[in-house]
């Protein structure tokens, strides 16, 4: 398959979307003088663009990253200003987080939880700070790649608050619960290697853009059908029990078992050759 690039889509003037024909999708926040700071355009458009690749054909993964020297700075400050003078009408949806109006989430919590709900995997590429509802969307990716400079930190408690963007979900899959406490308690800011070492960051790399994308050029090369079904099964890793989670497998592996695209893999793999596979249902 080709890497040839498709045109570019711009959701609300802040998150561009773009699909390669090899399937790898590229979503970018894309406010870089406020270091891609969330404001309602920045959270419409990122459930826009999430929108959007829910419905592309031929989709194999998906690569998010932010534009210039941050990857998500939080919430914008002007936000934080009209919430300190105007408590939850600060900023519209605040008054309604109890609504379910994605599903399990609500509006703020889509914008992380709709990568883990994505069929596909999502890879964040990582630079400068992921700091509050910056930290939780990349948390929401199934790997977190890190430049050796990044910062990332549960940062809501400095602003009087809990992380509510779908973070505690999220941490609990990654962290010990008493280091999970340590960052939400304290806010403090953690650096690259420490976030690696405590399970908040999946790697280190010198360009992890380039990392993310050579990954979900990987990827897309794989069979689709079982790429999808391991989605399923590592979403299920944190939350089944022992039972539902063995069946799980049973019922993904017989699925996949002498289905075209398996059969094509493994044709592939002994040809030493690309596979060819069809799209899935």
């Amino acid at each position: 398959m080709s890497n040839a690039e498709q045109d570019e889509q711009t959701f609300h003037d802040r998150v561009a979307l773009q699909i390669d024909t090899d399937g790898v999708a590229q979503v970018r926040l894309a406010r870089p003088d406020k270091m891609n700071a969330l404001d309602t355009a920045m959270f419409d458009g990122i459930l826009a663009a999430g929108a959007a690749l829910q419905q592309a054909r031929g989709l194999r993964a998906v690569v998010l990253h932010g534009e210039g020297r941050a990857f998500c700075a939080g919430l914008d400050m002007a936000s934080f200003v009209n919430m300190a003078e105007g408590g939850a009408s600060g900023m519209p949806g605040l008054a309604e987080l109890q609504q379910r109006t994605h599903g399990l989430a609500n509006r703020f919590q889509q914008v992380a939880w709709q990568w883990r709900e994505l069929a596909v995997p999502v890879i964040a590429a990582i630079q400068g700070v992921a700091y509050g509802g910056g930290l939780q969307i990349a948390l929401g990716a199934d790997l977190r790649l890190l430049a050796a400079d990044a910062r990332m930190s549960v940062m809501e408690m400095q602003w009087g608050l809990v992380p509510d963007m779908a973070g505690i979900p999220l941490l609990r899959e990654l962290l010990r619960a008493d280091i999970a406490r340590d960052l939400v308690f304290s806010a403090r800011i953690v650096p690259a290697d420490e976030a690696c070492a405590i399970g908040l960051a999946t790697r280190i790399c010198p360009d992890p853009l380039a990392e993310a994308l050579a990954m979900a050029r990987n990827i897309a090369g794989r069979n689709p059908d079982a790429v999808r079904a391991a989605k399923r099964l590592l979403n299920q890793m944190s939350d089944g029990d022992a039972a539902s989670l063995l069946m799980a497998e049973s019922v993904e592996q017989q699925r996949l078992v002498g289905s075209p695209n398996q059969r094509e893999a493994v044709r592939a793999a002994m040809g030493k050759r690309p596979g060819r596979f069809t799209e899935p249902d």
